[in-house]
């Protein structure tokens, strides 16, 4: 954004070499090894951000099997949840059809959880999952030790 900019642009290009999502940041750096308390089949669902934007698309599908989750993706990963920043508010029919493609494609993995690494993504496709919607960080830091997201069990129900 600001690498044409000669006040801003050498600032801008030493922040940006730092910046890292946490996904690649943990991959780089290495994951905790895995408790083996969290086991489950995990759908992912890759945000536009991430695979397109960021060009973050294998990170955490292998961190979170790394972690000791099953692992699907959807047919048509490549495609929007129908998020995309404020395109379910600008955009609300398309956006619409592209929730109930990625639904449909989310359900037919019968997963146990959801993971995203956007919350754009896990807002649009929370009301429409059986399955709990959580980011991906949530489940590694359950899976290395970290507690039981409350999405997973919910406040009242933890034994």
């Amino acid at each position: 954004m600001f690498r044409n900019d000669p006040a801003l642009a050498d600032t801008a290009r030493s922040v940006s070499d730092r910046t890292r999502d946490i996904c690649e940041f943990l991959d780089e750096t290495g994951l905790t090894e895995a408790t083996g308390d969290a086991t489950a089949r995990v759908a992912y669902q890759s945000a536009c951000s991430m695979q397109h934007g960021q060009k973050l698309t294998r990170q955490p599908v292998d961190l979170l099997r790394r972690a000791g989750f099953e692992v699907v993706e959807p047919r048509d990963a490549h495609l929007c949840c129908g998020s995309a920043g404020t395109y379910n508010i600008r955009q609300g029919e398309m956006a619409d059809r592209l929730r109930a493609q990625k639904l449909a494609a989310l359900k037919a993995l019968a997963p146990d959880y959801v993971a995203s690494g956007n919350i754009g993504c896990m807002v649009q496709l929370r009301s429409g999952l059986e399955a709990p919607v959580l980011h991906t960080v949530e489940l590694l830091d359950w899976a290395t030790g970290g507690p039981k997201p409350d999405a997973v069990e919910p406040e009242g129900k933890r034994t």
